[in-house]
């Protein structure tokens, strides 16, 4: 889809686009088959697309041959989508707010790979729901903020680090980024975009009681992330026990969450979850 199609539709239904939905439609042919690309498809996937828009991401992964679900907020977009693709046997299009539908039920996306360009006002989230679910996505193929993609990526001890950067990575690998022009959208957004690919982890780093765990800490040990992490954490785990913690994952005793690396977050949070399995402390909730 080009740009002057889009306009021609645009035009047509006469669609002003909103901008706090995040409508920047990508229209640059060779981003959108990169990103398309980066899905990698193999037999057996099935496709999930988040803010299709016009649909110029979705006619790619339709043509691969997969089963794609497309979900669209904006009814005048949904009205547009429908009318495309209105021969295409393998689409499936689904009229909801993306990140409430996801959490209003636990869903299976073993054998599914998300390949969009997000909503950049609900970007984050979004991931974090499907990252975090019982059964995630095999890949994320994701557009966003590059400031959002760089603490998605970050390591720890650069300020891009964070409770995003972990709660991803516990179950993806970063597999590479690239940026993306304002000049490839329309209209142009005010920030700079990038693609990240996440591969998810096989095996998994942590079971699906220490998942729970494990957000916990990370929450909490950001709550006041120029702080020492053990006086956060001290407010859930008696003293004992965290301390046990922190020297099994030699974390010092006066490290902040910025300085600490994800292998250490998981391994404290084994032996924190292996004192009190039954019985998660206080603290923030799991995303």
């Amino acid at each position: 889809m080009t740009l002057s199609e889009m306009r021609r539709w645009l035009d047509s239904r006469g669609i002003q686009l909103t901008r706090s939905l995040g409508q920047n439609f990508l229209h640059d042919g060779n981003q959108l088959r990169r990103i398309a690309a980066a899905a990698d498809c193999q037999p057996g996937d099935s496709l999930l697309e988040i803010g299709p828009g016009l649909g110029p991401l979705t006619e790619l992964l339709i043509a691969t041959g997969f089963p794609v679900l497309a979900v669209e907020k904006d009814q005048r977009l949904v009205e547009v989508l429908r009318e495309r693709f209105a021969t295409a046997a393998n689409f499936t299009l689904l009229h909801d707010d993306a990140l409430e539908w996801l959490k209003r039920g636990s869903h299976d996306w073993t054998g599914w790979k998300l390949v969009a360009n997000l909503p950049y006002s609900v970007g984050s989230p979004i991931l974090v729901e499907l990252a975090l679910g019982p059964c995630p996505p095999e890949r994320l193929v994701a557009t966003l903020q590059r400031e959002v993609i760089q603490r998605i990526v970050a390591s720890p001890g650069t300020e891009p680090y964070g409770l995003l950067s972990l709660l991803l990575q516990v179950r993806y690998e970063p597999a590479g980024t690239f940026g993306i022009p304002a000049s490839c959208f329309f209209p142009p957004p005010d920030v700079e975009s990038s693609c990240v690919t996440l591969r998810r982890r096989t095996p998994e780093l942590l079971s699906a009681a220490e998942l729970t765990c494990f957000v916990r800490v990370v929450k909490l040990g950001f709550s006041q992330r120029r702080k020492m992490m053990r006086k956060q954490l001290r407010a859930a785990w008696p003293e004992a026990t965290l301390d046990a913690g922190l020297a099994a994952a030699g974390i010092a005793s006066t490290a902040r969450a910025e300085d600490v690396g994800l292998e250490a977050f998981v391994t404290l949070t084994r032996h924190l979850h292996a004192a009190s399995p039954t019985s998660p402390p206080s603290g923030p909730s799991p995303v």
